[in-house]
């Protein structure tokens, strides 16, 4: 239980009709709910990028929301990797 408790981060890339569909507001929405501190962001190619930081079960549950997208958005597909644990405040939307 302890191990669970340990904060770890991914970097996630969505790809699909993610941009102009309200992603993004998503994507902060959903961390928010689930305690998640990171970031998001619009790439030039199409895609999104989510940085995203906390337990192993957040990070799951939240791969899985980003998975589904919004209503209007066309998930692809989503690349999923450990990243470094970086030091953020929050979960912002990053232009």
């Amino acid at each position: 239980m302890a191990r669970e408790g340990r904060r770890s981060a991914r970097r996630f890339i969505v790809r699909g009709r993610v941009q102009g569909v309200g992603y993004r507001y998503f994507a902060q929405q959903w961390a928010a709910e689930i305690g998640l501190t990171g970031w998001v962001k619009n790439l030039d190619d199409g895609n999104v990028e989510v940085y995203a930081c906390g337990t192993p079960g957040q990070l799951n549950d939240y791969a899985g929301r980003l998975r589904q997208g919004p209503r209007f958005s066309d998930v692809r597909g989503v690349e999923e990797c450990e990243a470094a644990l970086l030091q953020s405040d929050g979960f912002t939307i990053r232009h």
